[in-house]
């Protein structure tokens, strides 16, 4: 009798711990749901730290081809005096941009001269306007450079005139004439002792007019791959985390968004310009000390030059791109008497100065 009891109680005692097992798994069954529920309506999916951006400037290469050839006599005299080794930029409004950018970063180093030779509404196919290899004569007759700096295209989506027929963008006749033009204004560069590096053009808003800019950018890389020139390719460095166009891009350091472009969808704005040229500054850095040794000399003051994703900017606004005018074309990008950007803006914002120029194909409005 009292061995049935005890068994009687083992029994009950076996049948409610099962439940409070039972009962302990399907709460925490139901945790887990719950707290899946709230994470996806507050969107604390995952508490694990947002992986870093990737530093939007391309590496230095380790062996630069610019150095492996002979570097050029004058540029070499100027290093052994001390002189400052002069950077000429070379193009259209965005080229305007370019040399601002250029010339915030390579400041910080009392080795250089950054002067600006770009002006607005030129390119290769706009001959009938300004002629750019004889413009480039005049340019270098006066002021010779050591360093050159090109950045062409946004004027020139349009047709030309090839062998007295007009030849539409990209096509064989356009890339011949087109070409040609861009062989005799490097090797111009050349003849003058200049060391040339080519700036691609970013991403465009417009769909249409990216898929031009792209095709360009595509010919220009090849032509330069052919001159043994280096091409700097903006595209990645002007797209979100989804390589699409964005107004404002994060900063790779603090993932805040930052104004990037002005408001055509077409040019920069200066901490946008900062952005594209960071790495080519860099690159011209090392270039210049690969030289310096070579005469026996230091290597540059500003070696350890400050990139644009750990600038702080003076102020904590963002700078707006102004509206644009009634008459883009007629606008400029930096509008000063002297050859220095304004650098008492520690954040300025490089306005567009011309929306390209389409023209149609049955009466192009080009040059020869």
């Amino acid at each position: 009798m009292v061995a049935m009891s005890v068994m009687s109680v083992l029994r009950l005692l076996s049948d409610r711990t099962a439940v409070l097992f039972l009962g302990v798994g399907v709460g925490v069954a139901m945790g887990y749901a719950f707290a899946g529920d709230i994470a996806r309506e507050t969107g604390a999916a995952s508490l694990a730290p947002r992986p870093a951006i990737e530093a939007i400037k391309p590496a230095v290469p380790k062996q630069l081809p610019e150095l492996v050839a002979p570097i050029h006599p004058d540029l070499l005299a100027r290093l052994s005096s001390g002189s400052k080794v002069r950077v000429g930029v070379y193009g259209d409004s965005f080229g305007d941009g370019i040399w601002a950018g250029l010339y915030h970063q390579l400041r910080a180093s009392k080795a250089f001269d950054v002067k600006k030779f770009s002006q607005q509404s030129t390119g290769f196919t706009r001959y009938g306007s300004l002629n750019l290899e004889d413009r480039l004569a005049e340019q270098l007759a006066s002021d010779p450079v050591d360093i050159a700096v090109i950045s062409f295209g946004a004027n020139d989506t349009q047709g030309v005139i090839h062998k007295g027929h007009f030849a539409a963008l990209l096509s064989p006749g356009w890339k011949d004439e087109i070409g040609a033009r861009i062989e005799r204004y490097v090797g111009l560069l050349r003849q003058h002792g200049a060391t040339v590096y080519w700036v691609g053009l970013p991403v465009m808003k417009k769909p249409s007019f990216d898929a031009d800019i792209s095709g360009m950018n595509a010919f220009y890389a090849e032509k330069m791959a052919k001159l043994d020139v280096p091409f700097i390719d903006t595209r990645p460095m002007s797209v979100d985390e989804k390589g699409e166009y964005a107004a404002y891009l994060p900063d790779p350091v603090t993932h805040v968004p930052r104004l990037a472009r002005a408001n055509d969808g077409i040019h920069m704005s200066m901490r946008g310009y900062e952005r594209l040229t960071g790495g080519l500054a860099d690159r011209i850095l090392h270039y210049v000390d690969g030289a310096r040794r070579r005469t026996g000399g230091v290597r540059t003051a500003s070696a350890a030059l400050p990139t644009v994703e750990v600038r702080k900017p003076a102020e904590p606004r963002e700078v707006e791109p102004r509206p644009p005018e009634s008459h883009p074309a007629e606008r400029h990008v930096v509008e000063t008497h002297t050859d220095k950007p304004h650098v008492d803006e520690p954040q300025p914002v490089v306005p567009p100065i011309e929306a390209p120029t389409v023209t149609p194909q049955a009466e192009p409005d080009i040059g020869a």
